[in-house]
């Protein structure tokens, strides 16, 4: 799930990652009226070496913890990534791991909850 702190934290996330460390869209006036879906934020955002670094530790955290979930008879996991509106960012890496879940066998799918406010 993507969601915009704005709008507080989803009270159902299981992990809850804050992503506004990398670089805003917000304030790149081009980018601003697009989504974390369009081909141009997630060019954007992939121009920071951070973008890479996080998306790869969190592949790597969530292939060692889902396995524990799966056994301990967790039949979902929630995970929320939050910028400050819920509609660069965190889709755009909620996205990304959606794809990299799915790429590891898990069905991964993906509700942006703040993409449209």
């Amino acid at each position: 799930m993507s969601f915009g702190y704005r709008y507080g934290i989803p009270t159902d996330a299981d992990l809850v990652f804050d992503v506004r460390f990398l670089p805003n869209p917000h304030f790149v006036p081009r980018l601003r009226r697009f989504s974390g879906k369009d081909r141009r934020i997630v060019r954007y955002l992939r121009s920071f070496p951070q973008t890479a670094e996080f998306l790869r530790r969190m592949e790597g955290l969530l292939t060692y913890l889902i396995p524990h979930y799966i056994r301990e008879g967790k039949s979902y996991l929630t995970i929320a990534l939050g910028c400050t509106g819920g509609r660069h960012r965190s889709v755009m890496l909620a996205e990304a791991m959606r794809k990299a879940l799915h790429a590891r066998g898990y069905d991964a799918k993906v509700v942006h909850r703040d993409i449209d406010k």
